[in-house]
């Protein structure tokens, strides 16, 4: 386990207490938040589970947990932990695989996406839920924006993450401080706007270029990564940034394409003249 210093955890007893099939707020700000679903994509994750569940607000409305085909008890841990967990089996094998397979499988208006490897602090949740609630359409997590930090980045990929960062606000318009990080929360009708297809870690990156794309209502809310606490991440800083370069000048491409199009003449119906 980490000796990275984390905030504590409190009981959840008394008024933070979960009751089956109501919903309690924590906070009066977030009386009237609507139901908000919780997807956990994980793989062999069973003895990190315990920290992220604990960390998870007692009024949200389901947890979903997507399993890609674990080996280990990350099932059993699941339920014994949350027993209302929505467990369901991963379709394909990367994380953007595991995350389309979540969000198809919420019921709640609002989507929180958080890993399982103990590295994102659950209490966080209120902040993004407090964004959308206030008129955001999505909320995307930063460690680099003010208030946010990180223990699990090297140099490298710090640096990596930057130059990437860079350039897609360049090219889309956006104003990010952070691009590859997977804790970001929604409303659920965003999906009909940025229609995700791609299958690995570059689904973050995909994600936050679509929805600059569509438009959408964007805040970064400051988050601290914590150093996973058991086993090792499946992240592989050059493979996966090469990815993510590759969805960036994919996504650039397509919408040169698209302005193209909209700028060519458009034949009237039944005459060939053009409008």
């Amino acid at each position: 386990m980490s000796s990275v210093l984390r905030p504590a955890i409190p009981d959840d007893t008394g008024e933070h207490a979960q009751e089956a099939g109501k919903y309690r707020p924590i906070s009066t700000h977030l009386a009237i938040a609507p139901p908000v679903s919780v997807v956990i994509p994980a793989m062999n994750e069973a003895e990190n589970l315990p920290y992220v569940f604990k960390t998870l607000p007692a009024w949200i409305h389901e947890v979903v947990l997507v399993d890609g085909n674990s080996t280990d008890n990350t099932v059993e841990v699941a339920r014994e932990l949350w027993p209302d967990v929505k467990v369901v089996p991963q379709h394909g094998k990367g994380k953007g695989d595991a995350l389309i397979t979540g969000f198809e499988a919420c019921t709640g208006d609002i989507i929180v996406m958080i890993d399982a490897d103990g590295s994102a602090d659950g209490h966080e949740i209120v902040s993004y839920v407090s964004a959308l609630v206030s008129g955001a359409d999505f909320a995307k997590g930063s460690r680099f924006a003010n208030g946010g930090g990180t223990d699990d980045m090297t140099p490298i990929r710090k640096l990596g993450n930057r130059a990437l960062c860079a350039v897609v606000n360049r090219k889309f318009g956006a104003r990010y401080t952070d691009l590859c990080y997977g804790y970001n929360a929604f409303w659920r009708h965003c999906l009909d706007e940025i229609e995700l297809d791609c299958t690995g870690f570059e689904v973050e990156t995909l994600m936050n270029i679509r929805v600059v794309k569509a438009g959408l209502k964007v805040q970064e809310i400051p988050s601290h990564e914590y150093l996973r606490i058991h086993g090792a991440s499946n992240l592989r800083a050059v493979r996966d940034g090469l990815r993510v370069l590759r969805v960036i000048l994919n996504e650039r491409s397509n919408r040169r394409a698209l302005r193209r199009r909209s700028h060519s003449p458009v034949l009237t119906a039944g005459r060939g003249e053009a409008s």
